[in-house]
């Protein structure tokens, strides 16, 4: 592989935003509209760490760039779901089908079992078909479909959401 993954560092701040912003201005993996500052990723770095959850780069080796990124972090603010996060995974598009999503999904997983969370949630634009089968192959069951829950780039979005519980 041509990739370290690794935690990220403040260092990498700035290219993962690069490739959030891009998501939000071209892409539907997130419903967001306004692209996101520094200081907002600073912010969502910090509350990541103080919380201890995790945040992992694909490097390029040979460019040093950053290829992609995987976190997770609570899935609702309320106590009784302290044991269940939603992931989140960002692929720059110059390095996709390269295996790299799969690759921070295991990682992000690994963590999870190590860090004694119960349950992963996925949620995921229907029209994702690539995310929603990764997800399946890595043992993920869809256990919700949400029609019409969102809007981007003028249109109604769908979102899929799935879980993969651990033992």
């Amino acid at each position: 592989m041509d990739f370290l993954l690794r935690s990220a560092q403040v260092s990498d701040l700035e290219q993962i935003l690069d490739i959030y912003n891009a998501e939000i201005l071209d892409g539907t993996a997130n419903w967001n509209n306004t692209k996101k500052s520094s200081d907002d990723f600073q912010t969502w770095f910090s509350h990541l760490m103080t919380q201890q959850f995790p945040l992992f780069v694909a490097e390029h080796i040979a460019s040093k760039k950053i290829a992609g990124y995987a976190d997770y972090s609570a899935f609702r603010q309320i106590h009784g779901f302290k044991h269940t996060v939603e992931h989140s995974v960002f692929i720059h598009p110059d390095f996709t089908r390269q295996g790299l999503g799969k690759a921070l999904m295991l990682k992000l997983i690994d963590h999870a079992q190590q860090h004694h969370i119960h349950v992963m949630v996925a949620a995921i634009d229907h029209d994702n078909k690539a995310s929603i089968v990764l997800h399946e192959k890595l043992g993920f069951i869809q256990t919700g479909y949400l029609p019409q829950v969102g809007k981007k780039f003028g249109q109604w979005r769908d979102l899929v959401l799935m879980q993969l519980t651990f033992d």
